[in-house]
């Protein structure tokens, strides 16, 4: 059974209320802007942003792993399977933000090592919880980008901090437009019936 709704983790946005869509739709919206955001200024000043490298990343993956808590506890009408599974890879992210916080001077490959895995963890995640409305292909798109990204990382975790910020810097950017349109289109036709 290769069918993901067979498992319990797809979010089927008919089977949830308009608020739980709404909700939903936030917090990719929320994902979605500050990794943008954070994208753009690595771009626009990977020089002035290479020291800061750590605490975007730790702070990137303590709120995406908060946004992922909280959707595992507070969105009732989506499967036991898919709000465990929330649940789970929000304490991994929060844990690997709080790490990327609290050692700052650490290597470069190790955080690149910490950034490969926390994305190929949010690349499964998308992949396996995508929804059955529109927005299923922003989030396939979201999870091939995100594990890609973190197996690229995983393979270079020595390359120089500039390598390390711009990829960062474009995947963050890719991913949170990716996150933007999957926002906008998740649910569409459950809350306009």
């Amino acid at each position: 059974m290769s069918d993901n709704t067979a498992l319990g983790f797809q979010i089927d946005p008919d089977r949830l209320s308009k608020s739980e869509v709404n909700g939903i739709r936030v917090a990719l919206g929320i994902s979605s802007v500050i990794a943008l955001v954070l994208g753009i200024l690595i771009l626009v000043w990977p020089d002035k942003t290479a020291g800061l490298l750590a605490v975007l990343f730790g702070l990137y993956f303590l709120i995406v792993g908060i946004v992922r808590l909280a959707k595992g506890i507070f969105s009732k009408g989506i499967s036991g399977g898919s709000r465990t599974l929330n649940i789970v890879l929000g304490l991994l992210l929060v844990i690997a933000g709080i790490f990327a916080l609290r050692n700052l001077e650490s290597t470069v490959a190790l955080l690149g090592i910490i950034i490969g895995i926390a994305w190929i963890i949010e690349g499964v995640a998308a992949l396996v919880e995508s929804a059955t409305d529109g927005s299923r292909w922003p989030g396939i798109l979201f999870g091939v980008i995100s594990i890609i990204a973190g197996i690229v990382v995983l393979f270079l975790p020595e390359a120089t901090v500039v390598v390390l910020v711009w990829i960062g810097g474009i995947f963050l950017v890719v991913a949170g437009l990716v996150q933007l349109v999957q926002a906008f289109t998740f649910g569409r036709k459950s809350t306009a019936a």
